[in-house]
C-alpha cells in the first residue's frame, strides 16, 4: 500500500488529475440517463462488452482463441479445445460474478484469490501466491534481459495483500482521498506487489471493474474497459513503469499511472455517451452510421461485430446495407453465416 500512504502524506492534486475526476464525476452524474435507454439494447452492449472484456483482457497476456468460438467459449458450455479456451471462460466467469454480485463482493485478499482462481482455470497454482520471486524482466532487442522491477518477495505476500485491502478500505473510510485516486492506487500498487506467479494483469483488471462498481461508475458493464486498455497497451506499459520505479522505497511517481486509468475509464464513458446517441438517432440517419462503424473496423469483422457497434440499427437493415455495399463492391466477405468475414474498402 506504498502508492496509498504516499497519497495520506501528500494531498496535493496535479490539474491534470483534477480535470479527469471533475469529467468523471459528470460522466457518473449522467449514467442513469444512459441506462434508462431500450433495454434491449443495452443488452446487446453488456453482451458484447463481456465477450470484448473476456478476450482483450486475455489477449493483452498473449492468450487468444480462435475467432469463430469466441463466442461459445464465453457464452456457451463448450468443452475447450486447450488452456487458452479454459482460461478466457474463466476471465468471463470473473467478470458475470462481478457484474451480478458486485454490492456483496469485498476488497479482499479472499476476492483476489478467487479472481485469481477463475482467472487461471485449471492450473496447479490458481488461486495461490507465488512460492519463487518472480521479477518483472525486459528483453531488449539484441535478445539480453534486464531486471525492470523487482517485486514483493513471495514470504512477504500474503501480508502485502492484505495490508493492501485493509489500506483501501480504511482510506475509503477516512475520505481525505478522492477514491478515484485510491482506485488507480489499489490497482497499482497490486501491480507492484506482483502476488502470483502468472495472471497478475487479468486480476488487476478484475479489480479495477470491482473497484469502479464500489465507487458507483458502472460503465463497465456497457462497454469494456479492457478492450480501452488493450488499445492504449503502450501507454500502460510505459505508465506503469515509470509509476513503479521507487516503489518499495516509497519515493515513486504516481501520477503517470493514476492519470492512465482515469483516462481509460473517461474513455469509456465517452463510448457509451456516443453509443446512447445512437440508440436515439432516426432512421433516416442510420446508413450513415454503420458507414461510419465500417470505416473504423481495422480489421475484418463479423456481423455480430456490425450490431454491437451499430445498437441501434437492427440485423436485417445492416444485412440489407452490406449486400448493397457488396454489389457496389465495397464489402468482400469470407465464409457463411453469423461466422462470415466482412473487409469493409475504405475509399
Amino acid at each position: 500500500m506504498n502508492t496509498i500512504l504516499m497519497l495520506e502524506k501528500n494531498l496535493s492534486v496535479p490539474m491534470a488529475t483534477g480535470w479527469l475526476i471533475a469529467d468523471l464525476a459528470e460522466f457518473r452524474g449522467k449514467q442513469e440517463l444512459y441506462t434508462g435507454q431500450s433495454t434491449q439494447k443495452l443488452k446487446a452492449l453488456r453482451e458484447h462488452a463481456l465477450i470484448e472484456s473476456a478476450i482483450s483482457s486475455n489477449r493483452i497476456e498473449g492468450v487468444e482463441v480462435d475467432p469463430g468460438r469466441e463466442k461459445i467459449v464465453i457464452l456457451g458450455t463448450p468443452a475447450f479445445k486447450d488452456r487458452n479456451e479454459e482460461e478466457v471462460a474463466g476471465y468471463s466467469s470473473a467478470l458475470n460474478w462481478i457484474h451480478s454480485d458486485h454490492a456483496d463482493i469485498p476488497i479482499s485478499e479472499s476476492t483476489i484469490l478467487r479472481f485469481h482462481k477463475l482467472s487461471r482455470g485449471d492450473i496447479w497454482d490458481a488461486g495461490q501466491y507465488k512460492e519463487k520471486p518472480v521479477d518483472i524482466i525486459e528483453l531488449s532487442p539484441d535478445g539480453s534481459r534486464t531486471i525492470r522491477f523487482k517485486s514483493v518477495v513471495p514470504e512477504e505476500t500474503p501480508g502485502a495483500i492484505r495490508d493492501l485491502a485493509n489500506g483501501f478500505d480504511s482510506a475509503l473510510k477516512d475520505v481525505r482521498i478522492h477514491p478515484l485516486l485510491l482506485l488507480a492506487a489499489l490497482n497499482l500498487d497490486f501491480l507492484c506487489i506482483h502476488p502470483f506467479r502468472d495472471g497478475n494483469g487479468r486480476v488487476s483488471r478484475l479489480l479495477l471493474l470491482l473497484t469502479c462498481y464500489h465507487l458507483g461508475f458502472e460503465v463497465g458493464r456497457y462497454i469494456s474497459l479492457e478492450r480501452i486498455l488493450e488499445q492504449n497497451k503502450e501507454r500502460y506499459y510505459e505508465t506503469l513503469l515509470l509509476s513503479s520505479r521507487g516503489w518499495h522505497q516509497g519515493e515513486h511517481d504516481p501520477w503517470p499511472y493514476i492519470n492512465y486509468l482515469l483516462f481509460i475509464i473517461k474513455e469509456a464513458y465517452k463510448e457509451l455517451d456516443t453509443r446512447v446517441g445512437e440508440m436515439a438517432t432516426s432512421r433516416g440517419a442510420k446508413m450513415e452510421l454503420v458507414l461510419d462503424a465500417l470505416k473504423k473496423f481495422p480489421a475484418p469483422f463479423t456481423i455480430l461485430e456490425l450490431e454491437a457497434a451499430c445498437p441501434s440499427v437492427s440485423r436485417d437493415w445492416i444485412q440489407s446495407i452490406l449486400a448493397k455495399l457488396k454489389k457496389d463492391g465495397r464489402v468482400t466477405c469470407e465464409g457463411k453465416g453469423r461466422g462470415a468475414r466482412w473487409t469493409y474498402r475504405k475509399e
